[in-house]
């Protein structure tokens, strides 16, 4: 394992962190903490700002081919780009799914004239992208899918429902996974397909959370038709064609930030408790070794896929165990936290709470966490199966036709 910067990606970090110094500072004021998305026509005005002047400099998909616009880099320099940008406090969501598992999924699997027409507005920020595959029967399993579309002629016709979908009520375009083969076991019969969230067939019903905003949407499709053209990949495919969009997801997903220990130790110096000050608390700074370690493991099992990636290997299951640690870890600080600043926990303001009420956003967001990207309860179980070559869970329903496996009703 490397810590150090090559010479050459000393050099590029030099000119990206120029390049920001020259160039954030305008955007700054728009941007949300952990890339909470505000919804407002401003804060969105201001993204895409950023996004296109980040694409004219070529700082906006690093590892793009440069016939699709991007720079044609490495994966280290777009992991460089990023650390950068975060120092910077230049932090927007909108365009992390479209671009970091929906679009490269239509580049691997669309045809030329749809990668003309798609990719180079996405990676400019004038088009969003959502991903529609979790529904309210399939629980943690993606290959669950009852959205059914059935062709007709040239056309497939879709009926069914999507549930907790990102940002689908300001998204342009989706990737749809639904059933086309009833009669084939579950992984068999999915096919992937390419949608326009403006067609009147497609409403979006946003989801009030408990921390007062709608990032997450129910979708549901009633006879949306979609040209044979728009599907990704071949029919009966689409699970193939869903595990690059997966493995991208854990990937963005894994690298989630939010308050760290040093953020708390802050805190912990300036509230006391029945004891007297909570930094001379023995539980409390039990609890502060232990998280310390996990973030230093953390940062390590990190440095470990940078360093795969400056060698040009490809990163191996680091991104599934760094998710795991990473989202836990997130929600009991966070609930330390909201406890340490007692009647003050309840305040969800920045303006008002203790620490811009950092403790109290993530601590509402934490749990989402668990679940986005993969539950916990899968990501162990593929580094039980393929990192620690354990037994697999057995699956009852692995060679029955879909149609036939018993839905509780």
């Amino acid at each position: 394992m490397d810590f150090n910067d090559s010479p050459e990606e000393a050099a590029y970090r030099e000119a990206a962190r120029a390049w920001l110094e020259k160039n954030a500072a305008e955007h700054k004021g728009g941007a949300s903490a952990n890339g909470r998305r505000p919804n407002s026509p401003e804060h969105m005005a201001m993204a895409k700002s950023w996004q296109a002047k980040k694409a004219d400099a070529g700082y906006a998909c690093i590892t793009w081919p440069k016939e699709w616009g991007g720079a044609g880099g490495t994966p280290i320099q777009s992991v460089i780009f990023g650390q950068e940008e975060a120092k910077v406090g230049v932090n927007y969501g909108y365009f992390t799914i479209g671009l970091g598992m929906c679009v490269p999924t239509v580049m691997a699997f669309a045809d030329a004239g749809t990668k003309t027409r798609f990719v180079k507005p996405a990676m400019r920020g004038e088009e969003i992208w959502c991903q529609l595959f979790s529904e309210p029967a399939g629980g943690s399993d993606v290959a669950a899918a009852r959205t059914r579309a059935v062709r007709d002629g040239d056309d497939w016709v879709i009926n069914g429902q999507k549930v907790w979908t990102t940002g689908a009520q300001y998204c342009d375009y989706g990737i749809l996974l639904v059933r086309t083969d009833p009669d084939v076991p579950k992984h068999k019969g999915l096919t992937m397909f390419w949608i326009d969230m403006h067609d009147p067939a497609v409403e979006v019903r946003p989801i009030h959370q408990a921390s007062g905003g709608s990032e997450f949407n129910e979708v549901y499709f009633t006879d949306l038709r979609v040209k044979d053209s728009q599907r990704l990949g071949e029919v009966g495919e689409g699970w193939k064609v869903a595990l690059v969009t997966l493995m991208n997801e854990r990937l963005a997903v894994g690298g989630s930030s939010g308050p760290d220990y040093k953020l708390i130790m802050d805190l912990a110096r300036q509230t006391s408790g029945p004891g007297g000050p909570t930094m001379k608390d023995g539980a409390f700074r039990e609890k502060l070794a232990d998280w310390y370690v996990a973030a230093e493991g953390l940062k390590l099992t990190r440095f470990r896929t940078m360093t795969a990636l400056s060698r040009g290997q490809t990163p191996g299951p680091e991104s599934s165990i760094g998710k795991i640690i990473a989202a836990n870890q997130m929600q009991d600080m966070s609930n330390q936290g909201v406890e340490m600043e007692d009647q003050y926990g309840i305040l969800a303001d920045p303006s008002e709470a203790p620490m811009q009420a950092a403790f109290q956003q993530s601590l509402l967001w934490a749990p989402g966490l668990r679940i986005a990207g993969g539950t916990d309860e899968i990501l162990k179980n593929i580094i039980a199966e393929r990192v620690l070559g354990l037994p697999g869970d057995v699956r009852v329903d692995k060679d029955v036709a879909f149609k036939d496996v018993p839905t509780g009703r």
